[in-house]
């Protein structure tokens, strides 16, 4: 399949890249900037800019069979600070690329949505796909309102829309700035000997996935020809304090702690549900947590003077 990947230089989209070009697939890549890890892999074919630049992303689109939308500007953090922002860089410019799909007769789409964030506060976990939505931040009722117009644009028009409910991923290649990304940031703090702060006393419940695992629930899901929603996790939670202590353990540096006030956005527990996926795509993670951190551990030892913000 020749398929394009929208943010596709991220830390996510380039393990897909891998994942994707590793079965065969021929690969473009839609993104803002460059890889800042590694340099392009010779046989893809990249299309530099922004997101809103519909000129650029028609020409991207041009002959592909299927695309990946893995770009978002915001986190979850962030995105109420400014929700009109939120929605014009990345409702409007999600709106914009189904239309291009559209007129260039690209049917085939495989939408990255948020498992953390979509389905608020829980009322049963782990949390499966028919669960309410009752996002309380501005990037999970854009995640939301994305997700609608690819519900629409399917019935209208025949896209063959596949959305992922991803939990938080972590592995290689992603950024430890603070503002996602707990496992990378708590790494990066604690082996630089830096103050990490945690929101709350430590119980927030999180369900962590390696990358190379969500990589590869991607590569399967463009192959098939199902659509849907699907969650996407390891199906189990781990506190933030556990997650402290098993960094603490793996580096054997001990973690400079700062307790803040839990913040009103951040949900207690969120753990998903992914029978579905397993069962639709005979697809479960196969690197532990454990194993995970250490993968992530050897990988950050060998970068960490390169690591960028």
């Amino acid at each position: 399949m020749k398929i394009l990947i929208l943010g596709g230089n991220g830390f996510i989209g380039s393990h897909v890249v891998d994942e994707l070009l590793s079965a065969g697939h021929s690969v473009r890549v839609f993104g803002r900037s460059a890889d800042a890890w590694r340099a392009p892999p010779p046989s893809v074919r990249y299309y530099l800019g922004d997101f809103s630049n519909a000129t650029l992303l028609a020409e991207a689109l041009e002959g592909v069979d299927a695309v990946f939308h893995l770009i978002s500007t915001m986190v979850p953090s962030t995105s109420n600070l400014d929700p009109i922002a939120d929605i014009q860089s990345n409702l409007e410019s999600s709106v914009k690329l189904f239309e291009a799909m559209v007129s260039l007769d690209v049917r085939r789409i495989v939408f990255l949505s948020s498992g953390g964030t979509v389905y608020g506060s829980p009322t049963v976990l782990p949390i499966p796909e028919s669960h309410q939505l009752n996002p309380i931040c501005s990037y999970g009722v854009v995640k939301i309102a994305i997700e609608k117009y690819l519900g629409m644009f399917s019935h209208l028009y025949g896209l063959e829309a596949l959305i992922i409910r991803a939990s938080n991923p972590y592995g290689p290649r992603q950024g430890y700035q603070g503002v996602q990304g707990v496992i990378s940031t708590f790494m990066y703090k604690i082996l630089s000997e830096e103050k990490l702060v945690i929101w709350g006393d430590g119980s927030t419940t999180r369900d962590y996935l390696y990358v190379s695992d969500l990589a590869r629930l991607c590569r399967v899901a463009v192959e098939s020809d199902l659509s849907g929603v699907y969650n996407a996790g390891a199906g189990k939670g781990v506190t933030l304090a556990e997650i402290v202590q098993r960094i603490e353990v793996l580096t054997g540096k001990k973690a400079v702690v700062e307790h803040m006030p839990a913040r009103s956005f951040d949900v207690q527990e969120v753990v998903l549900d992914i029978d579905k996926a397993h069962r639709a795509f005979n697809w479960k993670p196969e690197v532990h947590l454990e194993d995970g951190l250490e993968h992530h551990y050897a990988w950050m030892s060998k970068n960490i003077n390169l690591y960028p913000v």
